[in-house]
């Protein structure tokens, strides 16, 4: 598999599916499939693909987004705007600040506002299907891997490092950071300058 299959099966499993667990279930159904050795292949590319997304202004945009600083939730996040396909993804992995010039992430941003009056909130804000967090999409080879490679294999994170590459999720276990220097997301004038357009979509600006 190369990185034009992975991202052919990423972005043809949101065509054929309709819910995320509908999803996650084509794409281990694909999965199952392929030999051990296409398997990792998949590990590998989605492991760079999160790297690449692993950066203190990509937290930030997460937190003005889900106002948390989970950890896991910025993994999940970070999983969802995978499953957007290559183009959103790429052009949000690149500059974070774009993300609110990405139609996907546009929708949720629109729900978000249209959830909330002033501070009072009127609803939920989004669905299940809605929330910008996919966990499950980060496992999805994980029963494959299993079948293809035995019992007695070593695992898939060992065998992504076998092939020259390291995941950074979890940051908080590995005792890694997010790429670029860290910031005071509270601190509105850095807000504004490393992310201008996110402040003005959230009134920083």
């Amino acid at each position: 598999m190369d990185i034009d299959g992975f991202w052919a099966l990423i972005e043809r499993s949101e065509r054929e599916t309709d819910t995320k667990r509908e999803r996650v279930a084509w794409l281990e159904e694909h999965l199952f499939g392929l030999s051990v050795e296409e398997i990792v292949d998949f590990d590998v590319f989605w492991t760079i693909a999160t790297n690449r997304a692993c950066s203190w202004d990509m937290y930030a945009l997460y937190r003005h987004m889900l106002s948390s600083y989970s950890s896991d939730g910025f993994e999940y996040f970070v999983n969802w705007l995978v499953g957007l396909g290559r183009e959103a993804f790429e052009t949000i992995a690149d500059c974070p600040d774009r993300a609110v010039e990405v139609p996907q992430v546009r929708h949720v941003l629109e729900l978000q506002r249209s959830a909330f009056n002033g501070s009072r909130r009127r609803r939920e804000v989004w669905t299940e299907e809605e929330y910008p967090e996919f966990e499950l999409l980060g496992y999805v080879t994980q029963d494959p891997y299993k079948r293809a490679a035995g019992e007695n294999a070593i695992s898939r994170g060992q065998a992504v490092v076998a092939r020259g590459v390291e995941g950074k999720f979890p940051w908080f276990s590995f005792h890694t950071e997010p790429d670029g220097e860290g910031w005071d997301f509270e601190d509105r004038a850095e807000m504004v300058r490393r992310l201008p357009r996110t402040a003005r979509w959230y009134g920083m600006a």
